[in-house]
């Protein structure tokens, strides 16, 4: 499913650490918008709306809209969002302007599909190992996707799944795979878990129960 994610912003005049403590009494959450070779833009959102809206994946490798009264709509992407360690409370957001014929690196997560119905999971008892969650890509704003999907289902027990191996969309490149073959690392895996008996320790814990039926002469 597609989110479309419009932020409707307020100026901010008062800068400091007080005028942020009394801006967040009143509900509201300062931000500042930065980027394509313009002036930074210190503004302030809603705090409950930003809070509702961070618990969507999406929103976190999804282009935003941010509407300010009177002046042109700006589309941004999060680079950072600061969080109290212990109250549930966003303290400040740092929004990038977005260029559409600039690309631009930003971590997407990665779906991974038919784990339940995994080769090595469903008939040699593995168990299903994610070496990463999400990946950063680098691609034009027209191109970015929400997640990455990653299909498991042909791994047999002892197989990984590289980051070369995922199938992109259109022009989507992932930018570890531009600095060289050492930084193809796998993603995914199917380990060998201790109670699940392969086909090669079978044969060969029945070759030895042979061995011990068989009477000496």
């Amino acid at each position: 499913m597609s989110l479309n994610f419009e932020l409707e912003a307020e100026p901010r005049e008062l800068q400091g650490k007080g005028a942020s403590r009394r801006l967040r009494r009143e509900g509201k959450l300062p931000a500042i918008v930065y980027g394509a070779g313009k002036e930074p833009l210190s503004i302030t959102l809603d705090h409950n709306t930003i809070w509702l809206s961070q618990a969507y994946e999406a929103f976190y490798s999804h282009i935003l809209t941010v509407k300010l009264p009177g002046k042109k709509a700006e589309r941004v992407i999060l680079r950072d969002i600061q969080r109290h360690p212990i109250k549930p409370l966003i303290l400040h957001m740092d929004l990038q302007r977005v260029v559409e014929n600039e690309a631009l690196r930003v971590h997407v997560p990665l779906h991974f599909l038919n784990e339940e119905i995994c080769v090595g999971v469903k008939t040699g008892g593995g168990m299903i190992s994610h070496q990463a969650v999400e990946v950063e890509v680098e691609c034009l704003p027209k191109d970015l996707p929400e997640y990455i999907e990653v299909d498991v289902a042909e791994l047999n027990v002892g197989d990984s799944l590289h980051l070369s191996q995922i199938i992109l969309p259109a022009g989507v490149s992932i930018v570890a795979l531009q600095q060289g073959e050492d930084h193809d690392l796998p993603v995914v895996s199917v380990l060998k878990t201790r109670g699940a008996a392969g086909a090669d320790d079978e044969a060969a814990d029945e070759a030895e129960g042979g061995e011990q039926a068989t009477p000496e002469e």
